[in-house]
């Protein structure tokens, strides 16, 4: 990159509507799965306390992908506003100084998108590009940051980055399948939203590393159905995740001359309690660097791409992040990829 690029103001949205764990159980899926004492059990010990919910999961289950794709469009549209709307003013920046949309989505789509219509919604100028990152899954926030950060360094543009899902939508039919148990359990709704601009006090964007392992693809997936989407999730996914986290935030560090113990904060995706325990075992993380990440599980679920932001804005607000200190972000979804982004604090 040319020039910086730095997150300077992060903003987020949950729907309304929540419940916490053994509400969901006792209200809505004890009653789908026929009282299974393994989904039962499954459910309550997931690591999450509470979610929020644009829709009941349930009624969701019976309806085709069409109808699931209508209603992403009536609640992310405002939900992605708000978040988009609190970024901006967390930043200062004016709608009309926005060089750049870059919407992020794995749960829903519709052309005109979500990023022309929430241009439009916001006041954005006619001028502002877009761009639409979907289905890449649970990481995607990393190349969307990647690509909005190459923008402004390279080009000097001012970018917003918003990742919006509703992983409520694609509740599937009655099922014992112990995948389907858990993704039920695990995932909730949000949007969460970051400025980036040239300059300015933040975090500014240092390096990007990826790794995918397609021998194990097949490991994680998200497939379109005639009844939504449907995640596929082995119990080896941590095993893959323990595989590959050093090396690749080791790669992520090394052109900056730092190592695994020099960072300060962790940003770490919440996919489930042993998924952060095995980044925790793999970069030998101390626990209390990943109570951010562990409270947001706790009180949202897994957010899919939108979680990390999360995360990031719980660290900024506890005031966390000392000038000069290195951040590292690290996601991984289908493929089976992760992603990692080494950010450090500027002063200005």
């Amino acid at each position: 990159m040319n020039g910086s690029a730095r997150i300077t103001g992060v903003g987020t949205a949950l729907p309304i509507h929540s419940m916490t764990q053994e509400q969901s159980w006792e209200e809505f899926f004890s009653h789908h799965y026929d009282g299974n004492r393994l989904a039962q059990r499954l459910w309550l010990r997931c690591g999450v306390e509470r979610r929020h919910g644009v829709v009941n999961p349930i009624e969701a289950s019976s309806w085709g992908t069409g109808a699931r794709m209508r209603r992403f469009v009536e609640e992310a549209l405002p939900l992605g506003g708000r978040a988009l709307g609190a970024c901006l003013d967390a930043a200062g920046v004016a709608p009309g100084d926005v060089g750049l949309l870059t919407v992020v989505s794995c749960t829903g789509y519709a052309t005109p998108g979500l990023d022309i219509l929430l241009a439009r919604e916001l006041g954005m100028s006619d001028a502002v590009e877009r761009l639409h990152v979907g289905h890449m899954g649970c990481y995607a926030a990393v190349p969307g940051l990647a690509a909005v950060a190459d923008t402004v360094a390279a080009r000097g543009k001012t970018a917003l980055l918003l990742c919006v899902e509703l992983t409520t939508l694609h509740a599937q039919p009655p099922t014992d399948e112990i995948e389907q148990i858990v993704a039920h359990a695990l995932f909730g709704d949000a949007a969460a939203a970051v400025v980036v601009a040239p300059a300015g006090p933040g975090l500014e964007v240092l390096g990007i590393v990826a790794r995918t392992d397609s021998d194990r693809a097949h490991m994680m997936t998200w497939d379109v159905t005639d009844h939504g989407f449907r995640m596929g999730l082995s119990p080896q996914v941590p095993s893959a995740v323990e595989d590959h986290a050093r090396p690749a935030v080791e790669a992520l560090l090394a052109p900056h001359g730092l190592a695994v113990g020099d960072v300060a904060c962790w940003v770490v995706h919440p996919g489930g309690p042993r998924i952060l325990d095995a980044f925790a075992w793999a970069l030998h993380i101390d626990e209390e660097l990943l109570e951010p990440s562990r409270s947001v599980l706790r009180d949202f679920g897994n957010c899919s791409s939108a979680t990390v932001l999360l995360i990031l804005e719980r660290i900024l607000a506890a005031r966390r992040v000392e000038a000069g200190a290195p951040v590292v972000l690290i996601a991984f979804g289908p493929g089976l990829t992760l992603y990692a982004a080494l950010l450090r604090q500027a002063a200005g």
